[in-house]
This record gives C-alpha cells, structure tokens and sequence, in this order.
C-alpha cells in the first residue's frame, strides 16, 4: 500500500489511484442486513490494501447500563459518534453513508453530511431499507433537499431506484454483497417426511412471522415429523411463542436466537426451504445467502424482492399475509425434486451477481466519481 503524493488518495495493490474513503455505519452485534453489509464492505475493501475510515453508528454503550435508559443512551451514544467523525473527516475525501429511514436518519446521516460539507468531503449517500416511501412521504422537507445535494446516491436494488425517482431524485443500483467463499451448495438432501424449514429474520412486526408458523403448521399436515428454525431475535418473541403453543407445534418450531455469522452458512447447509414473509422489505441479505446456499427460497412478493428473485425462476413468491399460498409453494418445492433442483441453480447463479469481484469495481468507481465532483466544486 503506497500514499499518493497529491492530495490524500491513496493506491489499492493494484496500482489503482483512488480517493481515501471513510464509510459510516453500524456493524454486528447485533446482525442484521445493514450491519453484515457494512462489515463485509469495510473489510474486503481493507483486504484490497484500502485504508478505509470506519465509523460506527452503533458502539456499545459506556458504561454498559445506559443502554437501558431510552433516551438518555442516545445522547451517550452520539456525542462519541460526532467526535469520531469529526476527526474521521479530517483525512478522507469522499464520505461513504450507509443510511436508513426513520430516526437513523435524523441522528446519524443528517449530522454526517452537514459536517462532512464542513470538512469538504464529497458525500455518497448508500440508501437501503424498504421503508423510504413513507419515510419521504412524511419526513421534514430539509431530506429531500439534503438527498439532493450530495455527490452520488447509491441503492442496493432497482425497487429503491424507483422510490427515489418517485420524488424526483437520481440513483445508481450497486448491489448488495454476498461472500461466496463463505458458502457452499450441497447436494438436494433426502429429507423423507421430516423437512426442516429456516426463517432467518428478526423477530418484529415487519417481518411477519406468525406468516410463517401458520404456514409451517399447515405443512405438517402432510409432513407431520417437519421442524422449523427461526433464527433472530427480537420483541415479538413471547407473541411468537404463543401462536406455536396455540398450533401445537410443540417442539417443531426452534427459535435459536441470533445466529453468529460465522455460524450461519452451517443452518442453511440443513435447510431444505426458506421462508421469508416480510411486508417491507428492499434487498434481504437472506435470500442471497440462501441463494448462495442452494437452498430453494419462498418469499413475499414484498417491496423490492421481485427486483432479486424471479418467481419460478430463481424461487417462488406468494402474497404478503398468506399462509396458505405459503403452505402451497413449500408443497411444490418439497414435493417436486426437479423444481428444487432448477430453482437451486438458478438462485447459485443470481448470487454470482452480487459477489465481491463483481460488486467491488462498481463501488470503486463511486468513490472516484465522488470525489472528482469534490474537486470540481
């Protein structure tokens, strides 16, 4: 790794001149879609031989025990974070946001973009989630007129891309990344009558997950040994917990808990079908790795993963809220080896798209880009 003599970029070990980047955003604990994307980024863009500034939205608390106070911890929480970004902005020129709708919003991107100006870096706003209508729909007029003055505007997926266009906003789609090296696809396992269902969503209302169990207790009708994971966490657990008492599910269904990356790839290595019943949703990381995994997928047809998964192609959607046409579609890979089968490599061959070597040139094209429109101004 080399420093370039003029301004602060810096040479990849390819002998790449680019821009020295800093990225905000949060990383696991706990794991989620944003927080696994951002570690992977951050660390295969360092694995390159980059320098990447990384600051992070959510740091433990100090001391631990404020994060139990709700409003407090937020003050705890931020002040630390604006130092740190303040000091981050001082040696980079092009200032990467990961950035979601809501609250996020307003404490974390909102402060990095008003200082990033301050500092002159040129900014490059990742927007993900699949809450961004509703989000501009409602938000105060300073997020649209801020989304519209900074130096590129980037979306994992072509539903977000339409979302922004909606409110007169451009974009560019670089994908989510999925790290093929940590998964691998087995061949189709015999499950005779006891196939084992995942879920791999957190536990709250936007993800439906009763979806989910009532399907699965539909399922055991015709597959009465079938077990099901649910592997999250989150505050609709005791709910959940009650609907599979109330099926009587009994011990079938698992709630595992947050699963460790590193540990994930082995649930799906066991898996013979993934359920992903969200209402809201943009790019799920799940389903690439389920793609990655070679484990047939079933999902909602919510927000933008029509955009990632092709019905009867690459998986298989049903309508949000339907546990009977869920039931149905698990039937159809379950019951139709040939199906699983088509729908196993069509969903290894998607998740070619979204590897690193793919998704890496496209992000660094972005940040030269970014800064080229810093040096312009």
């Amino acid at each position: 790794m080399k420093r370039w003599e003029a301004g602060m970029a810096t040479q990849n070990q390819q002998g790449v001149v680019l821009p020295r980047v800093g990225i905000v955003g949060p990383l696991p604990p706990p794991s989620g879609g944003m927080a696994n994307q951002c570690e992977q980024l951050v660390r295969l863009l360092r694995a390159e031989g980059l320098p990447i500034e990384h600051v992070r939205t959510n740091s433990p608390y100090q001391p631990a025990w404020v994060g139990r106070l709700p409003v407090i911890r937020a003050g705890f929480r931020l002040l630390p974070y604006l130092w740190q970004l303040w000091g981050a902005l001082g040696r980079v020129e092009v200032l990467h946001i990961l950035a979601n709708s809501g609250w996020a919003w307003h404490l974390f991107t909102a402060p990095a973009v008003w200082l990033a100006r301050l500092r002159g870096c040129a900014v490059v706003i990742n927007y993900r989630g699949g809450n961004a209508a509703p989000f501009f729909e409602s938000a105060p007029r300073y997020v649209l007129r801020m989304l519209g003055k900074v130096a590129l505007r980037v979306t994992p997926s072509n539903f977000l891309l339409r979302v922004f266009a909606n409110y007169g906003l451009g974009a560019e789609v670089i994908p989510n990344i999925i790290d093929l090296s940590r998964f691998s696809a087995g061949p189709l396992r015999h499950f005779g009558n006891a196939p084992h269902i995942v879920v791999t969503r957190n536990l709250e209302p936007i993800y439906d997950i009763p979806t989910a169990i009532l399907a699965f207790a539909q399922l055991r009708t015709h597959f009465p040994a079938a077990r099901m994971t649910v592997a999250g966490s989150g505050p609709d657990l005791p709910k959940l917990q009650v609907l599979v008492a109330e099926q009587g599910l009994g011990k079938a269904v698992h709630f595992s808990g947050r699963i460790e990356n590193a540990d994930i790839p082995r649930l799906y290595a066991e898996a013979d079908c993934m359920l992903n019943p969200s209402t809201v949703d943009n790019m799920p990381i799940s389903i690439l790795e389920s793609f990655a995994s070679g484990v047939p997928v079933v999902s909602t047809c919510a927000g933008g993963i029509p955009d990632m998964l092709s019905d009867g192609v690459s998986g298989l959607l049903v309508p949000i809220g339907d546990p009977a046409a869920m039931c149905a579609a698990v039937l159809r890979v379950l019951q139709d080896r040939q199906l699983a089968g088509r729908l196993r490599q069509a969903g290894r061959d998607e998740a070619e798209r979204y590897a690193w070597p793919q998704v890496r040139e496209q992000w660094l094209d972005a940040y030269r880009r970014a800064a080229a429109t810093r040096s312009m101004s």
